[in-house]
């Protein structure tokens, strides 16, 4: 049972690559990741469950064949399950993901990057 707090901006100091997720901590089996993103990543979707990205550090546009948000600091957005999206970042941009442990973050186990816990 740990007995200290995850402080996330400690974790994100820890890695510099970029759109590889980290396992920071799991809860009721749900994987709660940090990640830094810049640039575009590949179009996707997750066909049993929901994508939900929250915002550290940073700007995040969700885009979407319906359209696209755009997000800061503190902000979060849930992409619904099987609904194809595209994250982007101009800048270097720190989130947090909550999803369900083992969930390829491509929608793909092929092509998913590794989610090693820090």
């Amino acid at each position: 049972m740990p007995t200290q707090a995850v402080n996330l901006a400690d974790k994100l100091k820890l890695f510099d690559e970029l759109w590889a997720p980290k396992v920071v901590g799991s809860f009721n089996g749900h994987d709660l990741i940090v990640v830094k993103v810049k640039g575009r990543f590949v179009w996707h979707s997750h066909p049993d469950t929901d994508d939900l990205f929250l915002v550290l550090k940073g700007r995040l546009t969700i885009e979407m064949r319906e359209g696209a948000v755009t997000l800061g600091p503190g902000e979060l957005y849930v992409v619904p399950r099987g609904l194809e999206h595209c994250p982007t970042a101009d800048e270097e941009t720190e989130l947090l993901l909550i999803e369900p442990e083992g969930t390829p973050n491509t929608g793909d186990p092929a092509t998913a990057a590794p989610k090693p816990k820090i």
